[in-house]
């Protein structure tokens, strides 16, 4: 099994400057806006996301929270092996509030329209977008695109992408792994 660096720490750094402006751009103040990550790896990025919004751009009133979209899937039953939710923690409403899923890698969008589901369980939100790290592209299964992305990858159907945080990994990169 080999592995390359797509992004290094310094990279990743520099696109989430990019798209925490991007997400001030079109949100403003974040009044009607609300983050939510995808269980388990868009919680990182949501977090940093809404950490530097607050820090460095003074955005205080912004809402995160989780979403698990374990049982949403559609092939969950598939798994032979038991499986394990995460947590759920959405402490607000999102009627007719602007909800932006964030997920650090798109592959299939299989995982997006579990979040769609799911997500109905808050409320009816007034718009849903999309902010993803990594876009695999040519791996769509379903149409769905991210409204902000940070790095279009091209990535054959044997290789895979691994996001590893400094919070859970104890760095921050991403590696294009061939199985």
């Amino acid at each position: 099994m080999s592995q390359k660096v797509l992004l290094s720490s310094k990279e990743i750094n520099v696109i989430l400057h990019r798209l925490a402006c991007q997400l001030i751009e079109n949100h403003l103040d974040f009044n009607d806006t609300v983050l939510v990550g995808i269980q388990q790896g868009g919680v990182f990025l949501a977090d940093r996301l809404a950490k530097m919004l607050s820090e460095m751009y003074d955005i205080h009133n912004l809402k995160v929270g989780y979403l698990d979209i374990t049982f949403y899937r559609d092939d969950f039953r598939r798994s032979g092996k038991p499986l394990e939710a995460n947590s759920t923690k959405i402490d607000f409403l999102v009627d007719d509030k602007n909800v932006v899923f964030i997920d650090d890698v798109l592959y299939t969008g299989r995982s997006i329209r579990a979040a769609l589901t799911a997500i109905q369980s808050f409320g009816r939100p007034k718009n849903v977008e999309l902010l993803t790290l990594i876009d695999r592209r040519f791996s769509r299964h379903l149409p769905i695109q991210p409204t902000y992305r940070g790095r279009q990858v091209d990535v054959i159907n044997q290789e895979k992408v691994i996001v590893h945080w400094e919070e859970n990994n104890g760095e921050d990169a991403i590696y294009l792994v061939n199985r």
